[in-house]
């Protein structure tokens, strides 16, 4: 293998003060891809109705489709983690926006239950999985030292905000002109962002002959390093973690996130508001409305990340989550009453906001590992995700409602706040040393 080669670095002195350090543009790139994921994600939960109503596929049928898609947004996380180490974001991200536009635009053409999991199951899967949440720790652990919590939580935001702008505009084109338009119009927003992430995101700042903002003269921060073993990295960072108490503890609590989150509520909130006999347009207006409030509630948990012993935050989010899970089918109902409302904006500060402070404890647990674990607690958080799409689809089908899968996600939100709270953390680094 030949030597890298990398440009000299700029003093941070050198830098005129005026300019954009890239580690804001590759940001700002990454959240725009990532912005793309969540509504390519979240499409299939507004679909659910017009689905069933066209082809009488059962909700637990559909809800099959959906549980591959975001179990395989888990599993495909790690590898795709180690293959931006070893091929670069850019490859990686670019190759992942093409299988989602390929995935959603062949929906156009299905007939059968299998088609719908080829396509949103399988290849929107892959697809998305390719974009999910180690992809943030990768950028904010090469890119960032100062703030690094901070931009965690922006692009970890970026998921409420696809999903707020998708939801509403998803929702009332399958109203106006069917399930088959808002397919398209995914297919297309992923080819639009490709040639954004090719012309503008670097994979790491010694490429543009910069350190990574904040890094001081002696990190190696932002160091391009020689490419790693690929997909067989994730396998062998598995084996090493898996040894590991903390890992099994943050994996089984962001399983427990997963499915009181993307899998419960992403899923079947507005077929359960639905049930209670309100309007479907009204349900994704309101899920959308978590959107905004995940926005402010995961920046501002980044921003405690930095400031905040990570557990402890683990400790009320979950906590938290699980009493308001606990009430939420006393608040369904027709119309949007101020005590719903409480519970959208409360659930939205909390949707994602476990996210900062997890991926901040994998990076001190397990140091250069950091992603790729995170990678694999993500995978777990996936999994929670897929049980739940399939298990309240299940319910539903067979008690006519979903209190039942309302209160099991509520109790196992309690069972994560125990599991977080009992974390050893690891001894703190020397000074100096990032």
């Amino acid at each position: 293998m030949t030597e890298l080669q990398t440009p000299p670095l700029i003093p941070d002195d050198a830098v005129p003060r005026r300019r954009l350090h890239p580690a804001w543009l590759v940001a700002g790139v990454g959240f725009v891809a990532l912005l793309g994921a969540a509504g390519f994600r979240s499409v299939p939960s507004v679909l659910m109705d017009p689905l069933h109503d066209e082809f009488g596929w059962s909700h637990g049928t559909i809800g099959t489709a959906v549980s591959l898609n975001l179990l395989l947004y888990g599993l495909i996380s790690p590898f795709a983690a180690a293959l931006m180490d070893r091929f670069g974001i850019r490859r990686v991200v670019a190759c992942a926006l093409l299988l989602v536009a390929a995935g959603s635009g062949l929906t156009v053409f299905m007939s059968r239950p299998w088609h719908l999991v080829l396509t949103w199951g399988l290849l929107v899967g892959i697809g998305v999985g390719s974009m999910s949440m180690p992809f943030v720790a990768t950028i904010t652990g090469r890119w960032f030292v100062r703030q690094r919590g901070l931009v965690t939580g922006v692009l970890t935001a970026a998921g409420a905000t696809g999903q707020l702008i998708f939801l509403p505009v998803v929702s009332a084109l399958a109203q106006a002109h069917g399930w088959r338009m808002p397919s398209l119009i995914v297919a297309g927003a992923a080819l639009a962002v490709a040639p954004l992430v090719l012309l503008f995101v670097r994979d790491y700042p010694s490429d543009l002959g910069v350190r990574a903002y904040g890094a001081g003269p002696d990190s190696a921060v932002g160091l391009r390093v020689p490419a790693a073993g690929g997909a067989s990295r994730a396998l062998t960072v598995l084996a090493a973690i898996a040894r590991r108490p903390g890992f099994w503890l943050l994996a089984g609590g962001f399983a427990v996130c997963g499915a009181s989150t993307n899998g419960l509520v992403g899923t079947h909130f507005v077929t359960a508001a639905h049930d209670h006999g309100m309007p479907p347009t009204t349900a994704a207006s309101l899920l959308a409305v978590v959107g905004v409030f995940d926005v402010a509630g995961t920046i501002a948990s980044g921003w405690l990340t930095d400031r905040i012993d990570p557990r402890y935050l683990l400790i009320g989010y979950y906590t938290l989550r699980g009493l308001s899970l606990l009430i939420l089918p006393a608040l369904l109902g027709p119309d949007t009453r101020p005590s719903l409302w409480v519970f959208i904006v409360f659930y939205g500060l909390d949707w994602v906001a476990t996210v900062p402070p997890t991926v901040a404890l994998c990076r001190e647990l397990f140091g250069a590992d950091g992603p790729v674990a995170f990678g694999w607690v993500f995978a777990a958080h996936q999994i929670g995700s897929a049980v739940a799409a399939t298990g309240a689809g299940v319910i539903r089908d067979v008690q006519g409602d979903y209190d039942l899968a309302w209160y099991v996600a509520g109790g196992l939100c309690g069972a994560a706040a125990v599991m977080s709270a009992i974390i050893r953390r690891a001894p703190a680094p020397a000074p100096g040393v990032r």
